[in-house]
């Protein structure tokens, strides 16, 4: 049985960049099934915004494909939910249409208002500007910044200094959805709750850890972003930093907002440098070439990246496959390595993160009862989110004393009997409540760019292309090699 789903109160949500695919695929199908389980009432109003010249019906016309088969078990409360959906045309940096949209935002002034910037970064501070300049950030009013905020330090400062004239830190919600998912949050409670995992979770018990995020997809249509980008920037930066601090950090005094942040914030502090002195020992880049993914041949990724972009090009030093060994220099870390890993046309697509513990000091079991595997505990993320402890235990029956490796496996859709809501479902209506927990913090983002710019700083310096790698499979054989000359290997076992 899950917790009540609790009514927020009447707000106007505005998603800039409102026909995109973001919003299209997931944040829209979010709302509406906030919408169905009655978190959302009526009154409360959903405003796409975007250049398209659409109006009301057309948009909603619009939604209604989109969400036909989320809404396949809802029957007529789709219909409802169209009635809080409107359109309107704008460009963030023209002035047609912004009287319109003033005046539509000032039919409900006691909602709250989010202002969700569903757009390129360079959109941010025009958008927000024109916001300001129409009195729209006053009061109950916030924004969310979807990332990447800027491709370096300075170029996020500048963001975040320009947005900061218009609205207030405790107005700007630095969103990134994998803070949101079940398992990650579950974390907290793993950690923070049970009395089994907390007095283990330190360098003299833990051997190691990993975090994987692997795609099947290639670059598709975010090819001219994703050349601009590389897997550095579009992954590590934001959403491995982000699991890994919550893997590492301290217990907080508390749940409250600042308290988690802080310790999050002290972890990205500790971390090693790693920069031209070390990057090619701790880092391995690579760019997928064709081969097979999910059962058909794909093309490799600068076929990919010519399919949607405006000018060919014949190659690209861009990365789409981040292997890297990172350090945490604490006491409680220290000598633990985190192995990290992200990559498109991988072979498997799956998120999870690995707590590997040290293998039992000494053996009291004879050759013939098989090895002693270390204990290993695996949050799954995506798909199927879940927790997996892998304990040694005999295998039952006569013949002997034989040792076997399994798993206590706890599925969060068979334990709890539902469907686990998506991440935007919770971060979007989080945004409503006003509770920035699981949001980034700018002193967050500022430090997760000071450790991410020395690794592109050295990856230019040495001018080193990506190493190829062949579509459905793990990426270069050196991330192998980065993670297998420590003793260790990679873990895949996704399918048990």
């Amino acid at each position: 049985m899950t917790a009540p789903a609790l009514p927020v109160e009447l707000f106007d949500l505005v998603i800039f960049g409102g026909t995109g695919d973001l919003a299209v695929r997931k944040l829209l199908p979010a709302l509406f099934h906030r919408f169905a389980d009655g978190q959302i009432q009526p009154g409360s109003r959903i405003i796409g915004v975007a250049r398209e010249g659409l109006d009301d019906d057309g948009y909603r016309a619009q939604i209604r494909s989109a969400l036909n088969g989320a809404a396949a078990k809802q029957g007529d409360q789709l219909d409802a939910f169209l009635k809080l959906v409107h359109y309107r045309p704008l460009d963030a940096r023209k002035d047609a249409g912004w009287d319109d949209f003033a005046k539509l935002m000032g039919e409900c002034p006691d909602h709250v208002r989010v202002f969700y910037l569903s757009t390129s970064p360079d959109l941010f501070v025009d958008i927000c500007q024109r916001l300001g300049g129409y009195g729209l950030n006053q009061g109950q009013s916030r924004v969310v910044l979807e990332k990447p905020i800027g491709k370096d330090l300075a170029s996020a400062n500048r963001i975040n200094d320009d947005v900061g004239q218009v609205f207030a830190e405790s107005q700007t919600f630095r969103i990134d959805h994998y803070l949101g998912k079940e398992t990650v949050q579950n974390l907290l409670a793993l950690r923070f709750g049970n009395a089994l995992f907390e007095p283990l979770w330190n360098a003299g018990h833990i051997d190691h850890v990993q975090i994987t995020v692997a795609e099947t997809l290639g670059v598709e249509r975010r090819g001219p972003y994703y050349d601009h980008a590389g897997a550095l920037r579009d992954m590590v930066q934001n959403h491995m930093l982000q699991l890994l601090c919550m893997v590492a950090m301290e217990p907080p005094s508390s749940l409250s907002p600042d308290a988690v942040r802080d310790e999050k914030l002290k972890v990205l502090h500790a971390l090693k440098p790693i920069n031209e002195s070390n990057a090619s020992q701790l880092t391995v880049r690579g760019q997928y070439r064709a081969g097979v993914g999910e059962g058909k041949s794909v093309p490799g990724y600068i076929d990919d990246l010519n399919s949607t972009a405006k000018s060919k090009v014949d190659h690209s030093n861009t990365e789409t496959f981040v292997a890297l060994k990172a350090e945490i220099a604490n006491w409680r870390w220290s000598g633990v390595p985190f192995y990290l890993r992200t990559g498109k046309r991988l072979a498997d697509r799956v998120s999870e993160i690995v707590v590997a513990f040290k293998p039992v000091p000494h053996s009291i079991f004879t050759a013939s009862a098989g090895p002693l595997a270390q204990n290993r505990l695996v949050l799954r993320l995506q798909p199927d989110e879940g927790v997996k402890l892998w304990l040694t235990i005999k295998h039952p029956g006569p013949g002997g004393l034989r040792l076997r490796h399994v798993p206590l496996d706890m599925s969060f859709a068979e334990a709890f009997g539902v469907q686990q809501p998506d991440a935007y479902e919770r971060l979007l209506l989080d945004v409503v409540r006003g509770n920035p927990t699981l949001f980034m913090r700018r002193d967050e983002v500022e430090a997760a760019w000071n450790w991410a710019d020395p690794i592109l700083a050295a990856w230019a310096a040495s001018g080193e292309a990506p190493r190829p790698y062949t579509s459905g499979t793990w990426g270069p054989s050196a991330a192998v090699a980065l993670i297998e000359r420590d003793g260790r290997t990679w873990d895949e076992d996704f399918e048990q």
